[in-house]
C-alpha cells in the first residue's frame, strides 16, 4: 500500500522483501477466506484497537472500511458482507486480488527485488540487504519500513529488525503474542475427550466487577491444552496482560446466554426420575456434549445433586487461564515501535526520512479484518508522510 501511494505522488519506487514473492501473509490471510475488513458502524471499529485506538483512528480517517471495500473493488474484486459482518471478497480467495495488486502496481513503475533480507543499516546510514548475490547497499531518499512483527516466521515476519532497531538506539516495546491461544490445566480425561470441539454460542468476560467490561458473545475451541478461537481472541490483550500481572487470570462463562438463572433453577429443580445426569442436563437446561464436559471440569459429582449450583455454573462459569501460548502459533503481535517514537506522519524520529508502517508498530486489534485494515491504512499514511517529508526537503 506503500508503495501504491508514494508511486502514485509521482515517487520511483522499489519494494525490498525477503522472500521469493510478496504478499506471503497476504495469501496465509486468505486461507481463512481473506477477511478484508469488517462492516460496523465507524465509532464502533475504531475501539476495537483498544489503547491505540485514537492512533490508528488517524489512519482510517483517510482509509477507512469503505475505503478497502473501494480499493478492492478497483482491482476488480467485489466483495461481499458476511453473516457476522466481516467483509470477504465474493470468491474468498485472495491469489486473484494479490495478482491483481502486484500486476497493477508493475504497470505502474514499481520495482520489486525478491529474496533481499533487511540487516540493517551501515556506517553512512544505508540499507543493507543479505541477497543470493551478496551484500546490497541502498541509499534511497526516504524509506518506509513494513518489517511485520513476530508470527507466521515462515513467511518472513520473525521479528529480526528488533535487533538493528537496538544497535541504532532505537526504543521498541519487546513482541508479544495476540490473538493467540491460551493453556488452562485440563484434566487428562477432558483433554483428550473434547479437543478439538467447538464450544458454540457462549459469552465470556474477565472476572471482575459486572461492569467492568461487557461480556462478549462468540465461540471459541478447546485445544488439548487450553482454548482458542474468536472468542478468545476478540478478549487476548485483556487475558495476556492479566496472566503478566497477576500470573493467571480467570475468563467466565455464560454457556447459555439466552436463558436466565431464573429460568434454569426451575427447569433443572424439575424431578429427574430415572434420567442420568447427562440427560437430565440436556433435557432442562439444553447443556450436553463439550459444555456438559466443562461443567464436569468445575464441579463435584455430588454438586450435581443441587439445581441451584449447577445452575450458578452454567451461568458463571470459571476457567483459569495460566499461560499464552507461543507467539510462533499465534495470528498476529502486540509490541514493537511505539508512537512516542513517531511523529505524527509515522517517521521516526531518530532517523528523519525513515517511516514505519504495519505490525511492527506498537499496536493490537482482534480478528476480524480490523488487523488487516489497519495495515493497509498505516501503508498509506506512511507513504503520505514520506511525500509530505520529500516535499518539505525541496
Amino acid at each position: 500500500m506503500a508503495a501504491e501511494v508514494a508511486r502514485g505522488a509521482g515517487c520511483s519506487v522499489d519494494v525490498f522483501d525477503h522472500m521469493g514473492s510478496v504478499g506471503r501473509k497476504f495469501l496465509l490471510a486468505g486461507k481463512g477466506g481473506l477477511n478484508l475488513t469488517h462492516s460496523e458502524r465507524h465509532e464502533r471499529f475504531v475501539q476495537r484497537y483498544g489503547a491505540r485506538h485514537r492512533d490508528v483512528a488517524a489512519w482510517l480517517a483517510d482509509f477507512d472500511a469503505h475505503a478497502v471495500r473501494a480499493w478492492a473493488r478497483g482491482l476488480g474484486v467485489e466483495t461481499m458482507i458476511g453473516t457476522s459482518g466481516r467483509v470477504f471478497p465474493v470468491d474468498l480467495k485472495a491469489a486473484p486480488l494479490l495478482r491483481g495488486w502486484v500486476r497493477r502496481l508493475r504497470e505502474s513503475g514499481v520495482r520489486f527485488h525478491m529474496h533481499h533480507r533487511w540487516n540493517g543499516w551501515n556506517e553512512a546510514g544505508a540499507l543493507r540487504f543479505e541477497t543470493p548475490d551478496g551484500v546490497r547497499e541502498v541509499a534511497p531518499d526516504a524509506v518506509v519500513l513494513a518489517l511485520g512483527g513476530g508470527s507466521y516466521a515462515n513467511v518472513g515476519s520473525d521479528g529480526a529488525w528488533l535487533a538493528a532497531f537496538a544497535a541504532r538506539g532505537i526504543a521498541t516495546a519487546p513482541l508479544q503474542p495476540s490473538n493467540c491461544g491460551f493453556d488452562v490445566d485440563w484434566s487428562g480425561h477432558f483433554a483428550a475427550r473434547h479437543q478439538g470441539r467447538p464450544v458454540k454460542s457462549v459469552t465470556a468476560r474477565l472476572a471482575g466487577p459486572r461492569d467492568a467490561a461487557a461480556p462478549q458473545r462468540g465461540e471459541f475451541v478447546v485445544t488439548a491444552t487450553g482454548v482458542e478461537g474468536s472468542l478468545i481472541y476478540a478478549l487476548s490483550a485483556a487475558l495476556r496482560d492479566g496472566i503478566s500481572a497477576r500470573g493467571y487470570v480467570t475468563l467466565v462463562l455464560d454457556l447459555a446466554p439466552d436463558r436466565t438463572l431464573e429460568r434454569l433453577l426451575e427447569s433443572l429443580s424439575q424431578p429427574r426420575g430415572h434420567h442420568s445426569t447427562a440427560k437430565h442436563l440436556k433435557r432442562a437446561a439444553g447443556i450436553e456434549g463439550v459444555k456438559a464436559g466443562l461443567l464436569y471440569e468445575h464441579l463435584a459429582r455430588e454438586d450435581f445433586a443441587d439445581p441451584a449450583k449447577v445452575a450458578l455454573a452454567i451461568k458463571q462459569l470459571p476457567i483459569r487461564l495460566v499461560r499464552t501460548r507461543p507467539i510462533d502459533e499465534a495470528i498476529s503481535t502486540a509490541g514493537g515501535v511505539g508512537f512516542d517514537a513517531l511523529d505524527e506522519r509515522l517517521m521516526l524520529r531518530a532517523l528523519p526520512g525513515t517511516f514505519c508502517a504495519g505490525e511492527m508498530l506498537d499496536w493490537e486489534a482482534p480478528t476480524g479484518g480490523y488487523l488487516l485494515t489497519a495495515s493497509l491504512a498505516s501503508g498509506r499514511a506512511a507513504a503520505l508522510g514520506a511525500v509530505s517529508w520529500l516535499r518539505d526537503r525541496r
